[in-house]
């Protein structure tokens, strides 16, 4: 897949665009005053495979406390801000190592220029956000509506201000809660701008919604090259906007490395407990490490499970009282049920030891 050739922008120890990796980004629920609560849940989302972090910053006190949280985690910080642009200001001089705003909503270009000025004297990148909810009502009456096009013109309006007060470490953000206005938007802005782009479907919805919404789009948008940073935007565990992303991004190549695990939807033949069975192996194999690029395959049956697996490199597959555990394709010894996710685990230990040699 070709990416696009995007400026190179350094957040905190990562960079983004120019060919760069596409990083996973999430954004913490709970009260950025409460460090300890949010600190928790950073470090919790770091585990999962979360790349950059992003917190509210509501309140003074907010802003404050992203000095004591930046000592105690691993990935960038990120402040999103809206309307008060001293709080963009209090989050910077407190160590945010990116900051979200839409000028739109911070008020004057003489109260953006001191957001912009503090941005540029600790060289921070700013991400200039607009969503479809925001619009203003000169684009809305200019188009008709909330569209695609209004929202690109909207984001690069705001771009150009901050550009004319001489800062371009800027990445883009156009996000809307439908799927083909979001897509649609970023075709139009890839084409007007070189700067890196952070992609999601806003208000996706719940886990399930959420994730085919976010799927559907991303997949889409990601499949064309465009994007250098993604979140997938779900009402839920923001642990779960990391497991989708991931997903996302290794289904279209755009990640290596892991386990994978792939398993049958159930039938009439299944006789044990397929969807508990593939959870906890999905589960499993978070933790172990050295086993890049393996696939795991986990098979409701013996009648067909041996057939089906036969492109993992290891699988189970479940029985009556019983199943088997297969290795490409070859039934390699039967194992009782209670015992068929520690003979796994067991065998993909061995695997990733006998790879270190």
């Amino acid at each position: 897949m070709t990416r696009n050739d995007t400026r190179v922008v350094r957040i905190g120890d990562r960079v983004i665009g120019g060919g760069n990796p596409v990083l996973i980004q999430s954004m913490c629920n709970t009260k950025t005053e409460d460090v300890a609560a949010t600190v928790a849940q950073i470090l919790k989302l770091e585990e999962s495979g979360c790349e950059i972090i992003r917190v509210a910053v509501p309140t003074m006190e907010a802003a404050e406390a992203l000095k004591q949280i930046k000592k105690e985690i691993h990935i960038p910080l990120v402040a999103d801000i809206h309307f008060d642009y001293r709080l963009a200001v209090a989050a910077i001089e407190n160590g945010a190592d990116k900051i979200r705003i839409n000028p739109g909503n911070i008020g004057s270009r003489e109260r953006v220029k001191a957001v912009v000025d503090a941005a540029k004297a600790r060289r921070i990148p700013i991400r200039v956000g607009v969503n479809s909810g925001s619009l203003e009502k000169d684009l809305i009456a200019k188009y008709g509506g909330v569209t695609a096009q209004g929202i690109v013109e909207s984001a690069l309006d705001k771009v150009k201000m901050i550009e004319d007060m001489d800062y371009d470490h800027l990445v883009i953000s156009i996000k809307s809660s439908d799927v083909m206005m979001c897509v649609k938007a970023h075709e139009e802005i890839a084409k007007k701008t070189d700067y890196p782009l952070h992609v999601g479907i806003t208000e996706s919805g719940t886990l399930m919604s959420g994730n085919i919404k976010s799927a559907v789009g991303l997949g889409i948008i990601l499949y064309q090259g465009i994007g250098d940073t993604i979140r997938v935007s779900l009402t839920g565990d923001p642990v779960e906007e990391i497991k989708s992303a991931r997903r996302i991004l290794k289904t279209l190549g755009l990640r290596k490395g892991g386990v994978e695990v792939v398993s049958c939807p159930t039938c009439g033949r299944t006789r044990i407990d397929l969807i508990g069975l593939a959870n906890r192996v999905e589960t499993m194999v978070t933790g172990l490490e050295g086993l890049d690029g393996v696939k795991v395959a986990v098979m409701g049956c013996v009648v067909n499970g041996p057939g089906e697996a036969k492109e993992a490199d290891i699988g189970i597959a479940g029985g009556i009282g019983e199943g088997l555990l297969i290795k490409k394709g070859e039934i390699v010894r039967k194992v009782p049920e209670e015992q068929l996710l520690n003979v796994l685990k067991e065998e993909l230990t061995a695997m990733a030891v006998e790879r270190k040699k």
